[in-house]
């Protein structure tokens, strides 16, 4: 099958795209407002964008708590999460108001992060303390501004559970990240194997 995504005329029940785009690790996202009120919010448009330095980046339909925090305070913690807090992470996607914190929502205890403000999720097996390095908001092929914002943060500071190192490796069978599929679906990786890059 082809469709045209502008006539978004596939005919299918619902919108494949994310689902092709798929899995998508979840950047489980800790920020403060200039009070120091707390904010956590899983976002499944998350990756890294380079190791040197290492930058991540998310991306935020409608300009939401997250980015407004980190707009104003230059800081984040991408927390990530991991199958045995899937149920904490999916409730800390609701709408709340501003007043109300995640980290209350969902029973979650906060620990101190090292080189920024930001508490990090305590049972986080990772968390990356970032710096803010820009907020984009992007445009379409016809230039309209969207209602879509990519915010970018460079890694400061990692923290890694001892749980989840194996012979000096992390282990991510250990700690099982989630990740987001098309519709509802989540994933979990449970199986890894190795290949070499070749030598032509």
């Amino acid at each position: 099958m082809f469709y045209e995504t502008e006539k978004n005329d596939h005919g299918l029940p619902h919108n494949p795209f994310k689902a092709i785009i798929a899995p998508r690790p979840i950047g489980w996202i800790s920020s403060v407002d200039k009070h120091g009120k707390t904010n956590l919010a899983p976002y499944s448009f998350f990756n890294c964008v380079c190791d040197t330095p290492p930058i991540v980046m998310f991306s935020s339909s409608n300009y939401k708590d997250s980015a407004a925090n980190i707009d104003a305070t230059g800081e984040f913690v991408c927390n990530m999460a991991s199958y045995d807090l899937k149920d904490e992470m999916n409730l800390s996607s609701a709408a709340v108001p501003h007043e109300k914190s995640e980290f209350e929502l969902t029973g979650l205890e906060m620990a101190q992060s090292s080189l920024v403000s930001v508490p990090r999720v305590a049972k986080a097996a990772t968390a990356l303390e970032c710096k803010h390095l820009q907020t984009i908001r992007m445009k379409g092929l016809d230039g309209t501004d969207t209602n879509s914002w990519v915010i970018f943060g460079q890694v400061i500071g990692v923290h890694i559970s001892d749980d989840v190192i194996v012979n000096g490796m992390v282990d991510v069978t250990r700690y099982k990240p989630l990740s987001r599929l098309g519709y509802m679906d989540y994933a979990v990786v449970t199986e890894v194997f190795q290949m070499g890059r070749p030598k032509v």
